[in-house]
């Protein structure tokens, strides 16, 4: 082939009429044109004609590649984008865009290789101006493998912690089991019942685990259920401090101040147990002296002159490092002295922002941890 050399900016923005994208565009003798440089695109873009010859490699492409642009433009597309799969064979020669077969539009993203073993991200569509007529322009779009390799990290990461977390109780509950099915004439009532009460507890943090999972699940694919209901959050609260209390913790510990009259307040309450619940657990936890509680209206997020409920939890312990808050509702996050797993706060805030609400992170005027987290008052769909 011949190779036609073009001027960059002039292929640039006949490549870029050339796309079907239509947003944001006017129309020029029938066609879309979109008003945008290549170059702006976050996306490698490279467009080749009907005779395989590059006309458009934005600076992406080109940062993408570690090819310079204008190296690239009048090349043929399999010297410009000399592309591999996994197996080392040439994607070009595999794919065929110009000759293969004609009823085809293009080719879904897959992970390639460039020279030295680079990865890349590619998929391609074909221009035809008939369904079943010649390739008139090949759109090859790139994207670098970092989120992938973050997102294939953080399945891994999670995997591990589960392993871990999965592995201490199992041991303790197979270990007890055996030993009482082998020996259990040898134990008296109270020894028994200790091993029990031991396999009773290594269960339920199993369980707690496997719904923690669920949890995750469901919020990263967005598909967290709400069943919402009127919500008394002021007795949500003294629920679960009467449960600390009644687990060792003194009651002179806790302070509640709640600012009345509170709006009506519809939400899941599981889902609102489980937050108070991680909250309160972190403050006693982590946290040291007098866990105070402020309930208390608050406008909604997103909508000022609508009311919402706030609830604030703070302790006055060391509190939260200033490098460490804006990773505190991420996966994984562990302060110096916490344990489990690092999944709570990521569940507490996906929960808060599946009810349309705002959770945030701060010094308490003590010095500790100060959590606090609006809910909206919303109301169910059958009465909106």
């Amino acid at each position: 082939m011949a190779v036609g050399m073009s001027r960059p900016r002039a292929t640039h923005t006949a490549a870029v009429r050339a796309l079907p994208d239509g947003a944001g565009a006017s129309q020029a003798g029938g066609r879309p044109v979109v008003g945008i440089d290549p170059d702006d695109l976050p996306d490698g873009l490279v467009v080749a004609d009907e005779n395989g010859k590059v006309i458009c490699f934005n600076a992406a492409a080109a940062r993408i590649t570690a090819t310079p642009g204008a190296a690239a433009l009048g090349r043929s597309l399999d010297q410009a984008l000399p592309l591999e799969d996994l197996k080392g064979r040439r994607w070009w020669d595999l794919t065929d865009p110009y000759g293969g077969l004609a009823i085809r539009v293009g080719q879904p993203e897959q992970n390639l290789l460039l020279p030295g073993g680079r990865e890349v991200l590619v998929s391609a569509r074909y221009v035809r101006e008939t369904p079943a007529g010649p390739v008139r322009r090949l759109v090859v779009s790139l994207r670098g493998t970092e989120a992938r390799r973050r997102t294939e990290l953080s399945h891994a990461e999670l995997i591990a912690t589960v392993a871990h977390e999965l592995r201490s109780p199992l041991t303790s509950v197979k270990g007890f089991t055996a030993t009482l099915l082998a020996k259990w004439e040898r134990f008296t009532d109270d020894q028994k019942r200790l091993m029990l009460e031991t396999v009773d507890a290594d269960a339920n943090r199993v369980t707690r685990l496997i719904a923690e999972l669920l949890d995750i699940s469901r919020i990263d694919s967005g598909r967290l259920e709400l069943r919402r209901q009127p919500v008394d959050i002021s007795a949500a609260v003294e629920r679960h401090i009467q449960a600390l209390t009644a687990n060792g913790q003194a009651p002179g510990r806790f302070l509640v101040h709640t600012r009345r009259p509170l709006p009506a307040l519809w939400a899941d309450p599981d889902k609102v147990d489980q937050v108070l619940g991680n909250l309160l657990e972190n403050a006693v936890r982590h946290g040291e002296g007098t866990v105070t509680i402020e309930i208390a209206p608050a406008p909604a997020p997103a909508k000022s002159d609508e009311n919402g409920t706030a609830v604030t939890v703070s302790d006055e312990g060391p509190g939260i490092p200033e490098e460490s808050m804006g990773r505190v509702f991420t996966r994984f996050w562990r302060g110096s002295k916490r344990g489990g797993t690092g999944l709570g706060l990521y569940i507490v805030k996906g929960i808060v922002e599946a009810h349309g609400g705002t959770i945030t992170v701060d010094r308490a005027p003590g010095g500790g941890a100060e959590f606090r987290f609006i809910l909206p008052v919303a109301a169910p769909a059958y009465l909106a």
